[in-house]
């Protein structure tokens, strides 16, 4: 994600801000940028794509300094990666301004300002900001009362830093929803998204809380809350050590992610889910169209991705004509661009994408709007991407910046995104008698209310399935099994084997064992098997004995409740009991934690695996 540093002192703040980029890199960013304010008021600034490398030769080859500064490091929501959409932004020479998180009513805003005047020089919302500032600036006695006057018109999440050049002696910086951190020195203050990135200079913080705005001078802070009162806030010694927080203490990005998926499904659930079903906000709108009466036409669903989002398609089909009674088509981008295909009437397009910018995804999504599908959504985790603007309705997974290559929460919370698109959908439902009944919608309230605790719990068995990665050290090729909405999910654990690993695996439903794949059983092929205590139990247990009875290998993850037992060539694994709808969620973290340690001991690139790219952008 987007970083923050900032810092104000006697001496030349260049290098503190640099170091300070570095320091937030973990966070993933795709562009960065300082501007300072020299000793003659003028005010600089260097911005650079890809890495802050390319930033710090930059500055090396044309020096700047100064001893007022902001810097950031960005990751794109609106406005593509380009120099010119890089922080800081300017507004007529005289102000810039860094910004964490997402004005939903830049729009409007932008067109205001375009009437007044303002000339914008990028996409992004952020400029919106600093013009908004600027106009202010015009009439208020400060920059502090400018900033407060400039917030109230804001919608959405921001942490923002704000300097002016006519006003060389000031940082000011505003809190809502995107956290902000002034640190503390001796003739010198710092401000930053995260602590880790001002240690070199400070271990004493200030952490703004929710409203706050500040003003910040070497030598004094003032801070005053929403409702405009100064008040003091706390200051805390810090003991964190920032080789911890490069990855939070974890060996790879890819495990810290798995073990923050029950935070990021708890937020994905956050503020949509209550206990009547789903709160009015479950939609983002790009467009007047009203969510809720479209879906209530719907009577087809057509889903497009790539990779990972497109197993989640798959599970998702399940879902839907089960429990929605929608009926269903899933299709990989790539294919579904380049052929005829037939539109349902009352179709809904749905595009899963976690970067938003998936090529052939996009491309299949422009195609749609012109075979004339009633209305399109897309299932993201980047606001502002192409598939969010373009499409008519946008929902957000809300899982933070994935940085591992293999996807894992990304994963999680585009399930649990389709999960209460099933329910709203259900509910929704215009065929009459098979819209959802209460009681199907409290099993599907609570089966997700509880999902985060089960993943937590599911966790708890990351030592057990690290002891069991050894055996695979030596292993060139892998079965997974699954069947009903499980398959999917078989299918998404052999694509992380193969990801990280490098050993071939592929996925089957079980129910096609005896159409081809029982003829690679041996010894040397383990079987991964996924079985959760549902209706199709009995038969996967008859697959598992078909793999036994020709000297297979088995690995079966199963509810504790299923009643298998290990032994020389059954080696089973208990997983929470768990409510059927929410199983395939449940049971991927077992498969993603398999595949990490395999990797591990294999000693592959776990979080860059070769050949592969985070967000495919080109096709």
């Amino acid at each position: 994600m987007c970083g923050i540093v900032g810092a104000i002192a006697e001496r030349n703040v260049v290098n503190i801000l640099l170091e300070g980029l570095k320091r937030l890199e973990y966070r993933g960013y795709d562009s960065s940028g300082v501007a300072l304010i020299d000793a003659d008021n003028n005010l600089n600034r260097v911005r650079r794509t890809g890495k802050v490398q390319a930033l710090q030769d930059a500055i090396t080859e044309t020096p700047v300094k100064g001893a007022i500064g902001i810097a950031h490091t960005r990751w794109a929501t609106h406005g593509g990666v380009t120099q010119k959409n890089a922080h800081p932004h300017f507004s007529s020479d005289d102000l810039a301004v860094v910004h964490n998180g997402i004005i939903e009513n830049y729009q409007t805003l932008r067109d205001a300002l375009q009437s007044q005047g303002y000339v914008f020089s990028s996409e992004t919302d952020t400029e919106t900001i600093a013009h908004s500032i600027h106009a202010e600036l015009k009439t208020a006695s400060s920059l502090l009362e400018a900033v407060r006057a400039a917030v109230k018109k804001f919608h959405g999440a921001y942490g923002t830093v704000v300097m002016n050049k006519n006003d060389p002696d000031t940082l000011v910086v505003a809190r809502s929803g995107s956290p902000l951190v002034i640190g503390l020195g001796i003739g010198e203050n710092f401000i930053a998204s995260d602590q880790l990135a001002l240690l070199p200079v400070t271990r004493r913080f200030i952490f703004l809380e929710e409203g706050d705005v500040a003003e910040i001078t070497r030598t004094s802070i003032r801070i005053l809350d929403a409702d405009g009162n100064e008040v003091e806030r706390q200051i805390h010694d810090s003991e964190v050590e920032h080789d911890a927080g490069d990855k939070a203490g974890y060996r790879h990005y890819m495990l810290k992610e798995i073990y923050e998926q029950p935070t990021v499904v708890r937020n994905a659930l956050q503020a949509r889910l209550t206990e009547a079903g789903l709160a009015d906000n479950l939609y983002i709108s790009s467009t007047d169209k009203n969510a809720d009466e479209l879906l209530a036409k719907v009577k087809h669903v057509q889903i497009v991705a790539c990779g990972t989002s497109y197993h989640a398609g798959l599970t998702a089909r399940y879902w839907l004509e089960q429990h929605a009674n929608v009926s269903c088509n899933v299709e990989i981008a790539s294919e579904f661009r380049y052929r005829k295909s037939f539109v349902h009437e009352g179709s809904l397009l749905i595009t899963i994408s976690q970067s938003g910018e998936t090529a052939d995804t996009l491309a299949a999504l422009r195609l749609a709007k012109e075979q004339g599908y009633m209305t399109s959504l897309t299932i993201c985790n980047v606001p502002g991407s192409s598939l969010v603007r373009e499409s008519d309705f946008a929902f957000m997974t809300k899982a933070g910046a994935e940085i591992g290559v293999a996807s894992t929460k990304a994963f999680t919370t585009q399930l649990t995104a389709l999960l209460m698109l099933t329910l709203k959908l259900g509910q929704a439902n215009g065929n009459g008698n098979n819209a959802m009944n209460e009681a199907q919608q409290t099993a599907f309230i609570n089966a997700l209310t509880t999902l985060p605790a089960k993943l937590e719990e599911t966790l708890n068995l990351d030592k057990e399935i690290s002891g069991l990665a050894e055996e695979f050290a030596n292993k060139y090729h892998a079965l997974f099994l699954g069947r009903g909405d499980q398959y999917p999910i078989a299918m998404e654990g052999a694509l992380k084997l193969k990801e990280i690993s490098y050993i071939h695996a592929e996925a089957y439903a079980s129910g096609e064992l005896k159409h081809g794949p029982l003829a690679l059983i041996d010894d040397e092929m383990p079987v991964i098997v996924v079985a959760p205590n549902n209706e199709l139990l009995e038969k996967l247990k008859s697959n598992v004995e078909e793999v036994r009875a020709r000297g297979g290998i088995m690995y079966v993850f199963a509810d504790k409740d299923a009643k298998f037992e290990s032994d020389d060539t059954l080696r089973v694994i208990n997983l929470p009991h768990v409510d059927e709808i929410v199983a395939p969620i449940v049971y991927t973290l077992p498969l993603q934690l398999l595949s990490y340690y395999v990797a591990v001991i294999k000693g592959t690139d776990v979080d860059q695996p070769r050949n592969l790219a985070k967000s495919v952008t080109v096709e």
